[in-house]
């Protein structure tokens, strides 16, 4: 599984804060290309994030298919997991 968190770090009190959460989790494929499902979760803190992953609260879900595991880079298959949710459109 992977777990992408975004935080927000204070440049002026060095404070971070977490404000958003995806999970990522393989579903099968082969050595070399992978098969993939995600979810992000709602909530604005590490509470409210924590608990919705633990409850499955999601506010989005996607599959990618026929990602090239070992040629592509994790931002390509966060970036296709994302335009499969529906964000940046």
């Amino acid at each position: 599984m992977i777990v992408i968190r975004v935080e927000l770090w204070s440049a002026i009190t060095g404070e971070k804060t977490e404000i958003a959460r995806a999970m990522i989790a393989n579903t099968g494929g082969t050595e070399t290309v992978g098969d993939y499902s995600g979810e992000t979760y709602r909530g604005r803190n590490v509470d409210a994030l924590d608990a919705a992953m633990r409850s499955r609260t999601t506010t989005r879900a996607g599959k990618v298919e026929g990602h090239r595991r070992l040629d592509l880079h994790v931002w390509h298959l966060v970036a296709k997991m994302l335009s499969a949710m529906g964000y940046g459109k």
